[in-house]
């Protein structure tokens, strides 16, 4: 579960739709994420969206906590993958949201 919410992993493992997808689901109100350090980005655009009216954690996993462990971990592997993320970044551009 936790890789499945790692934003690293939606931002670079995977297509650029499933993460485009994953937050105009949760309706953030970023417009787009750049690929380098993607993961923490994609993080705070998970919490820069509108609130879990519960402030629980739910199917969406934008319970708060998890974010901030998730964006350390994140923060970890996006350094890791910076030479790929570089690259990306100045071939395809940034990841666009909306």
């Amino acid at each position: 579960m936790a890789l499945a919410g790692c934003g690293t992993i939606n931002t670079v493992m995977r297509e650029d739709g499933v993460a485009a997808r994953e937050l105009k689901s949760q309706k953030t109100y970023c417009q787009s994420i750049p690929r380098v350090y993607s993961g923490v980005s994609y993080n705070f655009c998970r919490l820069n969206g509108e609130p879990n009216p519960d402030g629980a954690f739910d199917g969406h996993l934008n319970f708060v906590p998890f974010v901030f462990v998730d964006s350390l971990i994140s923060g970890i592997l996006d350094t890791a993958l910076l030479p790929y993320t570089i690259y990306r970044q100045s071939a395809d551009g940034s990841i666009i949201i909306r």
